[in-house]
């Protein structure tokens, strides 16, 4: 199975590293300078799992012409999709798969709208990296995992065929005949706990210590939850029992988001908040006008006007 990952980041870099060390036919889609940067100093992964340094990975560029792939992992930033899509299109042939393991439910409809619904798959990942300034991947916890599935449920033998390749190299991955429910599962958690990390500017257990912490969490949740319910998830036990141990044990823990604020970074606000907003919900739990959700959505909208305003003309 020929495998494309599109770019090299923290995310794709660390999945397509440990595929290509592990002996799957591994391509990575980037740009020249990231291509060339490759070539000189390997793809590096810094992880409690084990280091990693692949030597000269095989790289594509947009304008190359070589043949379809077979799959395509894509786990590109939600605000840089459409470049994505259009850097990954004259490599999706009649049999390529595309595996999106980003945040939220948008990038399915863009995607299927783009491609058609029998190319696309549901996934999702569990993995917290980073770039350090060498560029190298650094993984942050022992938690790396990923989850994906036939869209319309059951499974299939593509499927089948996609887990038995992506297994046994380095990460969890799982094949779930209810993947579109194990999205809305991780949505609702990410949406509460990055507007929640980014609405307070605190970790978990900071918030919690805080008088109304606790509280303003459980507003969060339960709105999220309602958006969820609203277009016909309902979350289980399990997900409850995720959902405490996270989100209301004290801990050091905090979205992705908040560090992309903190580091005055570009943030999929958007996406992973915006588009949950606007699918309905959240509005049944007003409280002077605006919800939790709409108030920590608006309070990352004023943060991205105050950055745009602070960039040089």
């Amino acid at each position: 199975m020929r495998i494309l990952v599109v770019g090299a980041g923290a995310v794709g870099g660390y999945f397509g590293g440990r595929l290509a060390a592990a002996g799957r036919d591994v391509s990575f889609l980037v740009r020249p300078a990231r291509a060339q940067a490759l070539q000189r100093d390997g793809l590096i992964i810094k992880s409690s799992q084990g280091d990693l340094t692949l030597r000269e990975p095989k790289t594509v560029q947009s304008t190359d012409t070589v043949e379809p792939f077979d799959l395509i992992l894509l786990s590109c930033k939600a605000y840089s999709l459409d470049d994505a899509i259009e850097s990954v299109a004259p490599f999706v042939g009649d049999g390529t798969v595309i595996l999106p393991m980003l945040n939220g439910m948008r990038h399915i409809d863009v995607l299927t709208a783009r491609f058609g619904a029998q190319r696309v798959l549901g996934g999702l990942c569990v993995i917290a990296a980073t770039l350090d300034a060498q560029q190298r991947i650094v993984h942050l916890n022992d938690t790396c995992s990923m989850t994906f599935g036939e869209l319309a449920g059951g499974e299939s033998a593509r499927s089948k065929a996609i887990a038995e390749t992506l297994s046994g190299v380095g990460f969890d991955v799982a094949s779930s005949d209810e993947i579109a429910l194990r999205m809305w599962e991780k949505w609702v958690f990410l949406a509460t706990l990055a507007a929640g990390t980014c609405l307070f500017r605190a970790s978990v257990g900071d918030i919690l210590r805080a008088p109304d912490g606790k509280r303003a969490i459980e507003g969060l949740l339960g709105e999220c939850r309602a958006v969820a319910q609203h277009n016909g998830f309902t979350m289980g036990p399990n997900f409850d029992a995720r959902a405490n141990q996270n989100l209301f044990t004290p801990s050091t823990l905090t979205a992705s988001m908040l560090r992309d604020v903190e580091n005055h970074a570009r943030t999929e606000a958007d996406h992973v908040i915006g588009d949950l907003i606007a699918r309905g919900g959240a509005a049944q739990h007003r409280d002077h006008g605006l919800s939790l959700l709409q108030l920590a959505y608006n309070h990352l909208k004023a943060y991205e006007a105050r950055e745009a305003r602070s960039q040089p003309a």
